[in-house]
C-alpha cells in the first residue's frame, strides 16, 4: 500500500481513538471480562508504549541503522512490569494521542524514505521498513476491534441483556 495512504489512516485514527476512548468511566475501564484479559487502561498503556517504542521506533531504525542491532521489546511482560493497572488513564490516552500526531507529522517529514530497507533479525529474517510500517497500521485495525470488543462485552455485562436481536457479533 502506498505509504501516503497509511500515514492519512494512521492521522485518521487519531480521531477514532479519542472517540472511542475519550470520557470513559473508570469503572468502565478498569473493567475486565476475565482476568486474563486486559481492561481499556491497559490498551491504552500498551497502545502509547507501542506508538513509541516499537512502530515509529522499528521504522526509524530500518530506515536510518538497519545494520545496527535492534531492542527487543515484550508487550506482554510491559503489562506488569510498566503496571499499567496503575497508570492513569485520562493522563496516558492524552500522551497517546499526543505522541500519534507526533508520528504522523515526524513520517510526513521524511525525505524519499527507502521503504525497502531491511533489518536482517536472526529468527525472522528480513523486516523491511515498509512492513514495519503497514503493521502500524494494522496494529491500530486489531486494537480498534478489540476496543469495540470491550466495550460491547461491558455494556452486555451491565445491561444484562441478549443481543441476539441485534445481531451476531
Amino acid at each position: 500500500m502506498e505509504s501516503k495512504i497509511v500515514f492519512n489512516e494512521l492521522e485518521r485514527n487519531i480521531s477514532v481513538f479519542k472517540s472511542l476512548l475519550e470520557k470513559i468511566p473508570e469503572e468502565q475501564y478498569r473493567w475486565k471480562p476475565s482476568p486474563d484479559k486486559w481492561n481499556l487502561l491497559e490498551i491504552v498503556c500498551h497502545l502509547h508504549d507501542e506508538e513509541l517504542e516499537d512502530f515509529r521506533a522499528r521504522v526509524k531504525h530500518v530506515l536510518e541503522t538497519p545494520s545496527e542491532k535492534m531492542p527487543g521489546i515484550n508487550p506482554v511482560e510491559l503489562v506488569s512490569l510498566r503496571k499499567y493497572a496503575e497508570q492513569d488513564y485520562e493522563t496516558t490516552l492524552d500522551a497517546f494521542l499526543t505522541d500519534r500526531k507526533n508520528s504522523v507529522e515526524w513520517l510526513r517529514s521524511l525525505k524519499n524514505p527507502t521503504w525497502n530497507n531491511f533489518y536482517t533479525h536472526a529468527k525472522l529474517g528480513n523486516l523491511y521498513a515498509g512492513m514495519f510500517l503497514n503493521n502500524w497500521l494494522a496494529h491500530d485495525l486489531l486494537h480498534i476491534r478489540q476496543i469495540t470488543r470491550l466495550k460491547f462485552d461491558y455494556f452486555r455485562f451491565k445491561t444484562g441483556e441478549s443481543f441476539d436481536y441485534a445481531g451476531n457479533w
